[in-house]
C-alpha cells in the first residue's frame, strides 16, 4: 500500500532517531531499522541528510557525522542534539498555550500524550505556567465531535472517505472518495488534506463544509512521493489544467493580483495591472468582477468576456424599476 509520510513526519522521527543511536554506537543497521519501525533503506536515507544538518555558522565542524558501513551504524558529533531539550520561560510559556490550544481540539488529537506533556511542562515551568492562563488561542471554526471523529480515523487507520462536500466557489455539492493525508489549520479554519479520487489530485476540505463524512471499509491509497502543500501564503492552488484568464486591473483594484494566485502579473506606471490567471469554474470570478464594476475587466478568453457582458446586462435590468422601463 502507498503511504505518504510529511516532512513534519521525518523531521520528528529524526529527531528522536539521532539520540537513539548515538547511545546504541556500532548497532546492526537491520536491528535499528527494526527498533525504529521504518526499512533499512530509510534508515539510510535518513542518515544521509544527516550530513547536511548542524549548527549554523560552523561548517564544516559543526556536521553530524553518520557511518554505516559494514551493516553496523555510528553517529557522532550530535551531542547537542543527544542532550535532554532545556526551554527558556518565554519557550516553555509558548508550548502550554499551545498545547492548551490543541487539547481543546475535538477528536484529532492523542489528549493522553498532550495531558502528559502538558502535565510535565506546567510542573517543570513552576509558577511561571500561570502566565499561559492569560493566554486564550480559539479557531473561528468551531469542529464537530463525530465528524472530527471520523476523519480521525481515517488518518489514524489509513482507510479511504466518501465525503459529501459544498464548495463555495461552484455552488454545488458533490459526493466524492478522497485518501486523507493531513489534517491541518490555516487562519483559524481546518481543513482536511486528501487525495480526491473524483479530480485526480490533491484537494483541500474545508472541515465546516463537509455535510457528511463515511470511513470505508478501503484502505488509503494516495500515490507515493507526493510534495507537501506549503500553506504559508494561503490554501488555494491553482491547477496548471484550469482555463488561463487575462485580467486588467484599475489601480484601485490591483488588491486582486496580491491575494490571488497568478501566473503572470505587471504593474503599470500609473498602479493599474494586467494579471493571468487560472480558473476552474467561471462563476466566482464573475462575482468578483461585477462586484467591482469598471475595477476589473476582462480581456480573454472571449467567451468568458461575452459572459460577463451578458451577466451585467442582466444585473442591469433585474435592477431597473418596472415603472421606469
Amino acid at each position: 500500500m502507498a503511504t505518504y509520510e510529511s516532512a513534519t513526519s521525518r523531521v520528528s522521527r529524526m529527531l528522536t532517531m539521532v539520540p537513539w543511536l548515538v547511545h546504541r554506537q556500532g548497532i546492526d543497521l537491520s536491528t535499528a531499522a527494526a527498533e525504529l519501525g521504518v526499512t533499512e533503506e530509510q534508515v539510510v536515507e535518513d542518515l544521509q541528510v544527516l550530513f547536511l544538518c548542524g549548527l549554523p555558522g560552523h561548517y564544516p565542524d559543526d556536521l553530524i557525522e553518520a557511518s554505516w558501513e559494514g551493516g553496523r551504524v555510528f553517529v557522532g558529533n550530535a551531542d547537542t542534539i543527544a542532550r535532554p531539550l532545556r526551554l527558556g520561560r518565554d519557550e516553555a510559556l509558548a508550548l502550554i498555550v499551545a498545547l492548551r490550544a490543541l487539547a481543546a481540539t475535538p477528536g484529532l488529537a492523542e489528549r493522553d500524550a498532550i495531558d502528559r506533556a502538558l502535565a510535565k511542562l506546567e510542573a517543570a515551568a513552576g509558577e511561571g505556567a500561570t502566565g499561559a492562563a492569560q493566554v486564550q488561542v480559539a479557531l473561528e471554526q468551531p469542529l464537530d465531535d463525530e465528524l472530527a471523529g471520523r476523519v480521525r480515523t481515517g488518518l489514524t487507520e489509513r482507510r479511504r472517505l466518501h465525503l459529501r462536500y459544498t464548495s463555495a466557489s461552484r455552488d454545488e455539492t458533490t459526493e466524492r472518495d478522497v485518501d486523507p493525508l493531513r489534517v491541518l489549520s490555516v487562519d483559524g479554519r481546518w481543513y482536511l488534506e486528501g487525495w480526491c479520487h473524483r479530480a485526480r489530485g490533491v484537494r483541500l476540505f474545508r472541515l465546516d463544509r463537509i455535510e457528511a463524512a463515511e470511513v470505508l471499509d478501503v484502505p488509503a491509497t494516495p500515490p507515493q512521493d507526493l510534495p507537501e502543500r506549503a500553506v504559508g501564503t494561503g490554501v488555494y492552488r491553482p491547477d496548471p489544467e484550469d482555463q488561463a484568464v487575462t485580467l486588467d486591473l484599475d489601480a484601485g483594484s490591483a488588491w486582486v493580483a496580491e491575494q490571488i494566485p497568478a501566473e503572470e502579473v505587471e504593474t503599470r506606471d500609473d498602479g493599474s495591472v494586467r494579471m493571468v490567471l487560472r480558473v476552474a469554474d467561471p462563476r466566482w470570478l464573475l462575482r468578483l468582477v461585477l462586484r467591482e464594476g469598471a475595477g476589473v475587466r476582462v480581456v480573454e478568453p472571449a467567451a468568458l468576456v461575452d459572459a460577463v457582458l451578458e451577466s451585467a446586462q442582466i444585473a442591469l435590468s433585474a435592477s431597473v424599476h418596472p415603472e421606469t422601463k
